[in-house]
């Protein structure tokens, strides 16, 4: 009798881009335009100018470094490709899973694909599975509360995407999905709340583990029968559903119930900024006029707490940061979430009056919902309020398609001429139709 890994493997291995319906194709691509946006903007950061320069020196291949103009191999492509598309915060993510899906498989498969000259249609075919794959173990497990997601169910969606992508029979499948699950990484969630950059590493190494898993299985290695009942109902967490792996596949696509970022900060901080969005749209308040501001949210969100974050990732990791430069700075674009930002002592001095404490009945309403409610006190006595139930940017609060192109364009403009942007966007949302992905960052 068939198990739940040989039922998932089948429906993998049988799957075709061509029966998704038009608007999720669409989802797919303006997933990957976001990604890809994510990644080329982090590009920019100094870490990333550096770390790409010591890991790759002369060393030439294939493989595209987004937003460089230069190319490698497909193992160190993969693994900077997928850290700067943490670095800004500004990747894509799905809330049920309580991670980032595409970032942790898009640059493996970009990788592979332009090393074997494959068509755009394979690569979304592929990142649609891989999402799917590494979002469901997301919801089937719960990761013990001390561990960041970033690294562990992303590899094994990594490796099942890459294995559809090369073409895999459905035994093969199911053994590179065994594999990849002993790949996974212990990762620290003390790391994004002290502002440990290492953190940012952790979507690369899934990528890169991807790709280290087909390696494994091209070479003969096995992993266990069920590695990941085993690695996530065992060890990284106590309990796995295997149910949930299976149930409405085909039907009910993760990837369709994502959300996309335009604050450049943790989702968790999304929650407070949109309630401040409203409250600032209704009444115009200059920071001065505020004696302190009180967050009320759910458990995740409260403990991102810090008032005085010593680096940009703790910055984006900190409530009363996001809410401070939002303020003080006037936007939570990523520009006010730069070194030029944490160092700004108007916000660190506003950073302090800004408080954030947990609602049990907002934590309650996790996954399906993520409330907050902002009480601005003003030195005049008057305090402010504002609560919303839903993040902008999910499939409850959509935002357009015209904002994140905008979007976009802001990410990478950071390192692309508007014109050589406009031409990847363009590849990139005609993505389907494209012969061979090595086309869309050749001028880049």
């Amino acid at each position: 009798m068939a198990d739940w890994l040989d039922t998932l493997s089948d429906f993998l291995v049988g799957f075709r881009f061509e029966t998704l319906g038009a608007a999720t194709q669409e989802q797919t691509a303006y997933v990957i335009l976001d990604t890809m946006g994510a990644i080329a903007g982090g590009m920019a950061e100094p870490e990333m100018q550096k770390l790409g320069t010591n890991m790759t020196g002369g060393m030439s291949g294939a493989c595209s470094i987004v937003g460089t103009g230069r190319a490698t191999v497909s193992a160190a492509a993969a693994f900077l490709n997928g850290t700067a598309g943490t670095f800004l915060e500004m990747d894509e993510g799905n809330r049920f899973a309580k991670g980032h899906p595409s970032v942790h498989c898009l640059p493996a498969l970009w990788a592979a694909a332009e090393m074997r000259g494959l068509s755009g249609k394979t690569v979304m075919e592929a990142l649609v599975l891989g999402y799917e794959v590494g979002a469901r173990i997301g919801i089937a497990a719960a990761l013990r509360p001390s561990m960041h997601p970033h690294g562990t169910w992303g590899t094994v969606g990594a490796a099942a995407s890459l294995a559809k992508l090369l073409g895999y029979d459905a035994a093969k499948m199911r053994e590179t999905i065994n594999v990849a699950s002993s790949l996974t990484l212990a990762s620290s969630k003390r790391t994004m709340l002290e502002g440990g950059t290492v953190r940012n590493a952790y979507a690369g190494i899934s990528n890169r583990m991807g790709l280290m898993a087909i390696d494994l299985i091209e070479a003969g290695f096995i992993g266990e029968r069920d590695g990941v009942a085993s690695v996530f109902g065992h060890v990284v967490s106590d309990t796995f559903d295997s149910a949930k792996m299976i149930e409405g596949l085909g039907r009910d696509w993760q990837i369709d119930k994502n959300y996309f970022k335009l604050h450049s900060c943790c989702r968790y901080n999304h929650g407070a900024l949109d309630a401040l969005d409203q409250l600032l749209a209704r009444q115009k308040i200059v920071p001065d006029a505020i004696e302190r501001i009180d967050v009320a949210s759910y458990l995740y969100a409260a403990e991102l707490h810090d008032q005085a974050p010593r680096n940009t990732l703790a910055g984006k990791f900190s409530v009363p940061f996001a809410v401070a430069t939002r303020l003080v700075r006037g936007s939570s674009r990523v520009e006010n979430f730069t070194w030029d930002a944490v160092r700004d002592e108007k916000v660190q001095a506003f950073a302090k009056r800004v408080f954030v404490t947990e609602d049990k009945a907002m934590t309650a309403k996790l996954p399906q919902f993520r409330p907050a409610r902002i009480d601005v006190r003003l030195h005049d006595g008057r305090t402010l309020s504002a609560a919303v139930e839903a993040n902008r940017g999910d499939d409850q609060d959509p935002y357009s398609r015209d904002e994140l192109t905008g979007k976009f364009f802001s990410l990478a403009e950071r390192v692309w001429s508007h014109e050589v942007a406009d031409g990847v966007r363009t590849k990139l949302l005609a993505l389907s139709s494209v012969a061979d992905v090595r086309s869309v960052l050749q001028q880049q």
